[in-house]
């Protein structure tokens, strides 16, 4: 870079790592805790803006305090010569859209676990009460052994704070992953982040998101009245369990998804683990990512659904993956049979033992 830059007298810019409409990316230096950490610096007509700075300043407190593995620590943010700045720790790698533009599409065992990996981290934030609003693959961090960690809590939120002709198409702006009720303008919710994470999942298994446009409102239009093309039609040999979790999490309405990424998670891990049983993904091998539920809990192998369990007619896959996670009934039919036949052993023996009692009052009171 030249002579290196020393933003806000601690942190000093080494390379450029990439840009968009929002901010500039850097690698950077902690001078103070001899740390490599990723920069981004913040265009300065969002700096300039009160009310932003005052929002983000909010939201980014709130991202400092989320931790957990799949999220991108917050170490710091300020201002410095009028640039809004926040301090990340650094992640070597690429963003899962570079993974994708290289790959075209991933192997379905990968792209479920990233996502499920996706699922742990948003949903974390979703317990913390935070809604990330910006989930896109540009915002997912991918290293080399297939970790993944999600990047951007908070910014996506503050900007909602800009005039709406202030703020440039990569903010809601991600037209092609938000979600029918941001495209309409209303408030975002967990289900929303549950939408896009579902968009970013069709485009790693097909190579292409659900919906393309020559432009940002014709994507809107699409988003919020079309129904998404069968990902089968581009992976035919797609298991029928994976299509139907995608056509749910793209339901326009958000009560027709799974409500918080941590229930998306847990449906994708079961039917991950279903089909790891049973399904070789190409020739190419990847080393397995060990991935946990979003709550963190190791779920039992013993509770695998078997094959006949995934014809039962009366649910969809999915949501038999659902009710796997749900706590199974205490008592079975047989218990119940005889707790049953117990209970009215005891009441026949007491009622019983009463009527010899209650013949001795009747005749001690008629025949005195």
């Amino acid at each position: 870079m030249g002579d290196a830059i020393l933003l806000g007298n601690r942190y000093r810019l080494e390379e450029r790592k990439g840009s968009g409409g929002m901010a500039v990316v850097y690698r950077a230096y902690d001078t103070m805790l001899d740390r490599p950490v990723a920069i981004k610096i913040l265009r300065k007509d969002y700096s300039d803006n009160a009310e932003f700075r005052a929002r983000f300043h909010h939201e980014a407190k709130a991202a400092a305090k989320l931790s957990h593995a799949n999220i991108v620590t917050v170490h710091d943010f300020g201002l410095d010569a009028g640039r809004l700045f926040i301090v990340m720790e650094y992640v070597s790698g690429s963003d899962l859209k570079t993974l994708l533009r290289q790959r075209g599409r991933i192997p379905l065992e990968l792209a479920m676990q990233l996502i499920i990996q996706a699922c742990a981290g948003i949903g974390h934030a979703h317990r913390a009460g935070l809604v990330h609003c910006d989930v896109k693959p540009q915002n997912m961090l991918v290293t080399p052994d297939f970790h993944l960690k999600v990047v951007d809590f908070g910014i996506a939120r503050a900007l909602t704070t800009m005039p709406p002709g202030e703020t440039s198409d990569v903010v809601w702006g991600s037209p092609l992953y938000f979600s029918p009720e941001q495209a309409a303008g209303q408030a975002p919710s967990p289900a929303s982040d549950v939408y896009s994470l579902g968009v970013v999942l069709y485009e790693a298994i097909t190579g292409r998101p659900p919906f393309t446009a020559a432009t940002p409102q014709e994507l809107v239009r699409m988003h919020r009245d079309e129904l998404p093309p069968s990902p089968r039609k581009y992976v035919p040999n797609l298991p029928q369990a994976v299509e139907e979790i995608l056509l749910k999490v793209l339901s326009k309405e958000p009560s027709a998804r799974y409500r918080t990424a941590d229930q998306f998670g847990l449906v994708l891990s079961r039917v991950l683990s279903d089909i790891s049983a049973t399904h070789k993904e190409g020739t190419e091998q990847y080393p397995r990512v060990e991935t946990r539920a979003p709550t963190q809990a190791r779920i039992p192998d013993e509770r695998r659904v078997t094959p006949g369990q995934l014809s039962k007619p009366s649910l969809s896959t999915s949501e038999r993956a659902l009710e796997r996670v749900a706590p199974k009934p205490l008592n079975s039919s047989t218990e119940m049979d005889w707790l049953t036949w117990a209970l009215a052993f005891f009441a026949t023996i007491f009622v019983g033992g009463l009527i010899p009692f209650w013949l001795w009052v009747y005749f001690a009171l008629r025949y005195p």
